[in-house]
Protein backbone atom coordinates (compact mmCIF):
# COMPACT_ATOMS: atom_id res chain seq x y z
CA UNK A 1 0.00 0.00 0.00
CA UNK A 2 1.88 3.80 -1.36
CA UNK A 3 2.48 5.90 1.54
CA UNK A 4 3.33 3.12 4.40
CA UNK A 5 7.62 2.38 3.92
CA UNK A 6 9.02 5.16 6.02
CA UNK A 7 11.54 5.32 2.95
CA UNK A 8 10.89 6.19 -0.28
CA UNK A 9 13.00 6.72 -3.12
CA UNK A 10 11.65 9.27 -5.43
CA UNK A 11 11.25 9.49 -9.24
CA UNK A 12 14.55 9.77 -11.21
CA UNK A 13 15.30 13.67 -11.43
CA UNK A 14 15.89 15.39 -14.55
CA UNK A 15 19.32 15.04 -14.34
CA UNK A 16 19.90 11.80 -13.15
CA UNK A 17 19.64 10.45 -9.44
CA UNK A 18 16.99 9.76 -6.72
CA UNK A 19 15.57 11.53 -3.89
CA UNK A 20 15.47 9.70 -0.92
CA UNK A 21 13.30 10.53 2.13
CA UNK A 22 12.71 9.15 5.52
CA UNK A 23 9.95 9.32 7.29
CA UNK A 24 9.52 13.02 4.84
CA UNK A 25 13.03 14.00 5.84
CA UNK A 26 15.14 14.45 2.73
CA UNK A 27 18.45 12.02 3.22
CA UNK A 28 20.13 13.48 -0.45
CA UNK A 29 19.99 12.72 -3.86
CA UNK A 30 21.32 8.81 -4.77
CA UNK A 31 22.66 8.02 -7.83
CA UNK A 32 23.68 4.64 -6.83
CA UNK A 33 22.54 1.30 -4.55
CA UNK A 34 25.85 2.37 -2.58
CA UNK A 35 24.49 6.11 -2.11
CA UNK A 36 21.87 5.49 -0.82
CA UNK A 37 22.72 2.87 1.29
CA UNK A 38 25.18 5.33 2.96
CA UNK A 39 22.10 7.66 3.02
CA UNK A 40 19.99 4.90 4.89
CA UNK A 41 23.35 4.25 7.20
CA UNK A 42 23.79 8.12 8.09
CA UNK A 43 20.28 8.05 9.20
CA UNK A 44 20.62 4.93 11.82
CA UNK A 45 19.54 2.05 9.70
CA UNK A 46 22.17 -0.99 10.95
CA UNK A 47 21.83 -3.32 8.11
CA UNK A 48 20.03 -0.76 5.24
CA UNK A 49 21.15 -2.86 2.33
CA UNK A 50 19.15 -5.80 3.38
CA UNK A 51 16.31 -3.08 3.49
CA UNK A 52 16.37 -1.72 -0.30
CA UNK A 53 14.35 -4.52 -1.73
CA UNK A 54 11.50 -4.57 1.55
CA UNK A 55 8.51 -2.93 0.25
CA UNK A 56 7.60 -2.71 4.69
CA UNK A 57 10.75 -0.50 4.62
CA UNK A 58 11.12 1.38 1.13
CA UNK A 59 9.04 2.41 -1.74
CA UNK A 60 10.10 3.05 -4.96
CA UNK A 61 8.28 5.27 -6.78
CA UNK A 62 8.01 7.01 -10.31
CA UNK A 63 10.44 4.24 -11.83
CA UNK A 64 11.81 0.48 -11.38
CA UNK A 65 13.83 -0.47 -8.51
CA UNK A 66 17.28 0.82 -8.65
CA UNK A 67 17.11 2.41 -11.66
CA UNK A 68 19.30 5.72 -10.89
CA UNK A 69 19.54 6.94 -14.74
CA UNK A 70 21.67 7.16 -17.11
CA UNK A 71 24.56 8.22 -14.61
CA UNK A 72 24.06 5.46 -12.23
CA UNK A 73 27.42 4.05 -11.06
Amino acid sequence: MRGDAPIVVHRLSATGGRRVTARGEILGLAYSDADAIEFLRRAGIDDPTSILDDPRWVEWRGGQPHDWGAGAQ
